[in-house]
């Protein structure tokens, strides 16, 4: 028999919570079917099949947490010689696939709480010696990665998990000088009173949604944020949209303000690199990318989720149009893919649907910036030429980045040039 191991799920996820088991023993598999439905990185993803042969034993059941290259089912790949496909992914170092994996969650984008994550899926090389190669660390991609932002050599780390993986607990602790902690723990706090001896309490249990989110907050509050807001006349871009509304009507959808947000927001990244950019701790390096994959928050009923737009800076208005409803579709349902949610370089997040004069977005780990959009509202404002206060539709822009990387006067210049587009939308075609 041979073996089906946890794929990797993107590029940052690292586990996830199994909602369903799609095949069951005896049952005969082809590549690229679904086979398992998991709760991971704020969706419900169908996990494909990487082999073809016939289900022997289940190694898992419905409501278990998973990790990559965790064990899934054996299968007989009824090949001649024997052998069998190459697994989804090559085990860690004498890890035990009969032992319960960790439960580690991690996600990519909400566009205010956690967004999207490092582009490409071959994860950066540990900082050492030049001169020195050395086999893969038995630690998920994502764990590596975030050795590598907080600056730790992760083949110095010792792993408590099954055969020596390493968590993110583990880094922690190995950064704090003491042992590891459960893996599930995140930061260390005291256990809660019982509050039931104070009144009637209800207890629900976190979902592996709600899980990530967590995980990604603790993560992103590591950055030292600074909040720049501004507000701009969105009078023009209000006409723009209602102009050219028309034209996405005849593709089957709405212009939306964030379609033409996302257009804006590639002309200021490209004007400020910065901002559509991370840091390499192993090299002390901004790598500042030459693409643009916007993230961008959607509200669904599992929780908010951020979907990356790739290549914004290709696209067209109208078409961005339509791919942001059927993405939004697809986030609602909670059938986005890993890829789907990975590779983002910078996140939108936009709220005046809703309501709030101003909020505090969280910048997503490794990105630099998020820029958040809140309700407008009609305001006196005050003309020079007529000497006279006017009424005025108002958009707040939120823009947090990492301080270690911009500075205040920087994001004053973003956020005006962002404001500055808004006001005259006619603009983005000059500068986009």
């Amino acid at each position: 028999m041979a073996e089906f191991k946890l794929p990797t799920l993107g590029e940052t996820a690292s586990s996830g919570l199994i909602a369903k088991i799609l095949v069951k023993t005896g049952d005969k598999v082809e590549k690229d079917q679904p086979v398992l439905e998991l709760e991971t990185d704020k969706a419900v993803l169908e996990v494909p099949s990487t082999v073809e042969g016939v289900v022997g034993e289940l190694k898992v059941k419905e409501g278990e947490t998973v990790a990559v290259d965790q064990l899934v089912f054996t299968y007989d790949s009824g090949s001649a010689n024997g052998s069998a496909p190459a697994s989804a992914a090559p085990a860690p170092p004498a890890e035990d696939t009969k032992t319960e994996a960790p439960a580690q969650t991690t996600v990519k984008n909400d566009g205010v709480a956690d967004a999207t994550l490092p582009v490409g899926t071959q994860d950066p090389a540990p900082i050492s010696s030049p001169h020195i190669v050395r086999d893969p660390a038995p630690a998920a991609p994502s764990t590596r990665r975030i050795a590598r932002e907080m600056g730790v050599d992760i083949y110095e780390v010792k792993g408590t998990g099954p055969g020596g993986r390493i968590s993110e607990a583990d880094i922690k602790a190995h950064l704090a000088g003491g042992a590891s902690a459960p893996v599930s723990a995140g930061i260390s706090l005291p256990p809660l009173p019982d509050f039931s001896k104070l009144g009637e309490v209800n207890r629900v249990a976190m979902s592996g949604i709600r899980r990530a989110t967590s995980t990604q907050m603790e993560r992103a509050w590591t950055i030292p944020h600074v909040t720049q807001f501004d507000k701009c006349d969105s009078t023009q871009f209000e006409a723009f949209r209602k102009k050219y509304g028309p034209l996405a009507e005849k593709k089957g959808t709405k212009l939306t303000p964030t379609a033409i947000l996302l257009k804006i927001a590639v002309a200021a990244l490209k004007k400020f690199p910065n901002f559509n950019a991370s840091i390499d701790f192993s090299t002390n390096e901004i790598v500042q990318k030459r693409f643009y994959n916007i993230g961008v928050a959607v509200d669904t009923p599992r929780g908010l989720v951020v979907p990356v737009i790739k290549n914004v800076e290709s696209k067209g208005i109208i078409e961005l149009a339509v791919e942001l409803n059927e993405i939004a579709a697809t986030a609602r349902e909670g059938k986005l893919k890993p890829e789907q949610m990975s590779g983002g370089t910078f996140t939108l997040t936009n709220l005046g649907g809703i309501g709030g004069t101003a909020f505090t977005p969280i910048v997503n780990t490794p990105e630099t910036a998020i820029l958040g959009i809140a309700r407008g509202a009609i305001e006196p404002v005050w003309n020079k030429e007529t000497e006279s206060f006017e009424p005025k539709t108002m958009m707040p822009l939120c823009l947090s980045y990492d301080h270690r990387v911009i500075d205040g006067a920087d994001g004053a210049r973003f956020t005006r040039f962002i404001a500055s587009l808004i006001e005259d939308p006619t603009l983005i075609a000059l500068e986009g």
